[in-house]
C-alpha cells in the first residue's frame, strides 16, 4: 500500500507539473473580445517549454542579504541553451540586481517570494533607452528585455524596485512627520522644498542643460549623471507575445510597467503599487504597441495609472508607430493621476482602443486625455464603457490640449506638430462625486472633433466647460451640479444635447 502510495504522489506531481506547463495555453482570452464596438485582434498567451528549473539550482539564497545577481544571470543562460522554459522562484526574500529576459522564459513567482531589487545604484549601468517618448539614456531597468519572444512574468509573488532611493520627494506631499525622517539622510534643494536621495541626482536635476547633454548621449556626461537616470521598473522594448500574470509589482524607481513597441501583450490580474508622492510613479505606460489586453489588474500609484502613449514630440513623429488594438478590461484604479489616460506623449498616434468596466476610487482625474502643441499626431477612436467613479479629487473627464502651455499664446498655423483628438465615444459613466464633471479645452487651430457621450450621470461641484470643440453630442447625460450645467467658451460649435 505504501509503495502504490508514493506511485500515485508522484503520479499526482506529474500530472501537476503538465497542468501548470499548460496552464498559459489554457487561459482563453478570446472571451473579452465579443460584442465590442469595434473589431480587435485577439491576443494569444505566449508558448512557454515544458521545462522547468529553481533560482536555488544556481546557487540563489533566500536570506534577503546575499546578492542574487550573477544566480539569475545563470538561470537565464541555462534555460535560454536549453530553449527556454520555467525558472520558479520560492518564497523568500531574494535580493539582487537586474533580471534581463531571454525568449521563451517564464518567470514564476510562488506565493511568499519576494524580488527585492538592490539599493546600489552602481549595479545598474547606463544604456540607451527612452524616458517620456523621447530616445536617451537611462540606468539599466531591474527587469529588462529586448527584442525577445515568449516571455512571462506569472505567479503570487512580489517584485520590489526599491525605488525611494532613486526618486526626488516633494515636501507638500508628505507629511511634517513623514518629511522630517525623510530628510535625516540624504539632501534637500536651496528652497528646501525637495528632497533628494544623494547630492549628484539634485545637481543634474537643476541642471537642465547637463539633462539636454545626457540626450545627446556626451559618455562623460551620462557617466556623471547616472543615479538621475531612474529607470522604469520593467522595460521591455521591441517584444512579441509578452504575459504579466497575477504578481505585484511595486515601489518603481520611476515609471512601474513600461512595454515599449511590444506586440502581443497580455497584463493579467497583476497588482501595480507605488507610494502617492512617487515621482513620475505611473502604474502602466503602454507605449506604441499593438494587440494589447490589459485585464482584472489593480493600480494605487504616484502618478497616472493606465496610460497609453506613442513617443514624444519629433522622436514620435519619426517613429511613427501609433499605439493600436488595446482592451483595458475590469480595472480598479485608487490614487493616480488619472485612472485611463491618453498622453502626453502621442505623438505617434493611439487608435482603436476599448476600454470598460472599470472602476476609479480617489483618483485625481477619471478619464484623462492630454497633449499640446508641439506633440503632433491624431489620437481617434476611442470607446469608453461602463466606468463607475466616486471621490475624484479634480475631473471626472478632461481633455486637454494646452497639457504644460498656458490659454492665450499666440496661434499657429496647422502642421505636422498639431494634435488632433477626434471620434471619441463614452457610454454608461457613473461619477458620483468629482469636483468638475468635465472639461473639454480643445485648441483654437484644431478643435476637438465627434466626441459622443451618452447615458451618463455625473455628480459634481461644478458642471461641463466646453473650450473650441466642434461636434459635442451628449444623450442622456445628467449633469446633478449646484452650479451652471454647461459653460461654454471660446470656438464651441456643433453642440447637440438629447435626451
Amino acid at each position: 500500500m505504501k509503495i502504490l502510495s508514493k506511485i500515485g504522489l508522484l503520479a499526482g506531481l506529474g500530472l501537476c507539473l503538465t497542468a501548470l506547463a499548460d496552464s498559459l495555453q489554457a487561459a482563453d482570452y478570446n472571451q473579452y473580445y465579443r460584442n465590442l464596438p469595434i473589431k480587435l485582434n485577439p491576443v494569444t498567451a505566449p508558448v512557454i517549454p515544458d521545462y522547468e528549473v529553481k533560482i536555488t539550482d544556481f546557487g540563489a539564497q533566500n536570506d534577503g542579504v546575499t546578492l542574487n545577481t550573477e544566480a539569475f544571470a545563470k538561470a537565464m543562460s541555462h534555460l535560454a541553451e536549453k530553449g527556454g522554459g520555467r525558472l520558479v522562484v520560492p518564497e523568500g526574500i531574494w535580493y539582487t540586481g537586474p533580471i534581463q529576459f531571454e525568449s521563451n522564459i517564464e518567470l514564476h513567482l510562488e506565493r511568499g517570494a519576494l524580488v527585492l531589487f538592490s539599493e546600489n545604484l552602481a549595479d545598474y549601468p547606463a544604456l540607451a533607452s527612452d524616458w517620456e517618448g523621447v530616445s536617451t539614456h537611462r540606468a539599466m531597468s531591474p527587469l529588462s528585455a529586448r527584442q525577445k519572444h515568449d516571455i512571462a512574468i506569472t505567479g503570487d509573488g512580489t517584485i520590489n524596485g526599491n525605488g525611494q532611493n532613486w526618486r526626488p520627494v516633494k515636501k507638500g506631499k508628505m507629511t511634517a512627520d513623514q518629511w522630517r525622517n525623510l530628510t535625516k539622510k540624504g539632501c534637500v534643494n536651496a528652497k528646501g522644498d525637495i528632497w533628494f536621495p544623494n547630492e549628484r541626482i539634485r545637481d543634474v536635476y537643476e541642471n537642465r542643460d547637463l539633462q539636454a547633454k545626457v540626450h545627446r548621449g556626451d559618455k562623460a556626461t551620462v557617466d556623471y549623471a547616472h543615479d538621475f537616470l531612474r529607470p522604469v521598473l520593467l522595460s521591455f522594448i521591441g517584444c512579441k507575445n509578452v504575459l504579466l500574470k497575477d504578481a505585484t509589482f511595486e515601489n518603481s524607481p520611476a515609471w512601474n510597467l513600461h512595454p515599449l513597441l511590444c506586440e502581443n501583450l497580455i497584463i493579467d490580474n497583476v497588482n501595480v503599487r507605488n507610494p502617492w508622492y512617487a515621482q513620475n510613479g505611473d502604474g502602466v505606460d503602454i507605449e506604441s504597441c499593438t494587440d494589447v489586453l490589459l485585464l482584472n489588474s489593480r493600480f494605487d500609484v504616484g502618478d497616472d495609472a493606465m496610460c497609453i502613449k506613442s513617443g514624444k514630440d519629433k522622436d514620435g513623429r519619426e517613429r511613427g508607430i501609433p499605439c493600436s488594438n488595446v482592451l483595458i478590461e475590469g480595472c480598479t484604479v485608487y490614487h493616480g493621476h488619472g485612472g485611463f489616460v491618453i498622453g502626453s506623449e502621442m505623438s505617434g498616434g493611439c487608435k482603436d482602443i476599448v476600454v470598460r468596466n472599470c472602476v476609479f476610487i480617489g483618483t485625481d482625474v477619471g478619464l484623462r486625455f492630454k497633449s499640446t502643441r508641439g506633440r503632433g499626431g491624431v489620437v481617434e477612436d476611442i470607446y469608453v464603457d461602463n466606468i463607475k467613479m466616486s471621490d475624484i479629487a479634480g475631473d471626472a473627464l478632461i481633455f486637454d490640449l494646452y497639457y504644460g502651455i498656458k490659454p492665450g499664446a499666440p496661434v499657429p498655423e496647422v502642421s505636422e506638430e498639431t494634435p488632433s483628438f477626434r471620434n471619441m465615444y463614452i457610454n454608461d459613466v457613473t461619477c458620483r462625486s468629482a469636483k468638475r464633471a468635465a472639461l473639454f479645452n480643445g485648441l483654437p487651430e484644431m478643435p476637438m472633433k465627434n466626441v459622443v457621450i451618452t447615458n451618463s450621470h455625473f455628480r459634481a461641484d461644478s458642471g461641463i466647460e466646453l473650450n473650441h470643440v466642434d461636434g459635442l453630442t451628449l444623450k442622456n447625460v445628467t449633469i446633478t451640479t449646484p452650479g451652471e450645467k454647461i459653460k461654454e467658451g471660446e470656438g464651441v460649435k456643433n453642440v447637440s444635447i438629447e435626451k
